[in-house]
């Protein structure tokens, strides 16, 4: 009885394991997880016609189906937004301000919100819409 223990006969066969791993974790990773951050609530933007550029994002101010608001994900109300959003810009960076609303939001709520984001300092603001015929 032997107890050294045999190589494998082939190098191949030693690696062909670990490959078998990397492969389950690849597979769990993307069932898993997420390439994009989720809105944190619902929020069918308009359709539009036009293209326009879409830059790297700095801020991003969401406004739902009930109206409710987050900057960069996060739930605020007005207040609270229009200082974050003012105190990101206080270091003098002038950041691009995104604003994605729901479809159905009424318009003079994003104006109004608009409006709260140039007394905030914003220079200027993008309205997210989705290209006619993605929907």
């Amino acid at each position: 009885m032997s107890l050294v223990r045999q190589r494998p006969k082939n190098e191949d066969d030693r690696i062909l394991p670990l490959i078998n791993v990397v492969f389950l974790l690849l597979i769990f990773f993307m069932l898993a997880g997420r390439l994009a951050a989720t809105d944190p609530f619902q929020i069918d933007p308009p359709v539009s016609a036009s293209e326009g550029l879409v830059t790297v994002e700095d801020l991003l101010v969401q406004v739902g189906v009930d109206g409710r608001l987050a900057l960069n994900g996060q739930e605020m109300g007005e207040a609270q937004m229009a200082a974050a959003v003012a105190e990101r810009l206080a270091d003098g960076t002038p950041a691009p301000v995104r604003l994605k609303a729901d479809g159905t939001v009424e318009a003079t709520r994003v104006v109004a919100i608009m409006e709260l984001l140039r007394e905030a300092g914003v220079a200027s603001v993008q309205l997210l819409t989705l290209p006619a015929g993605d929907g």
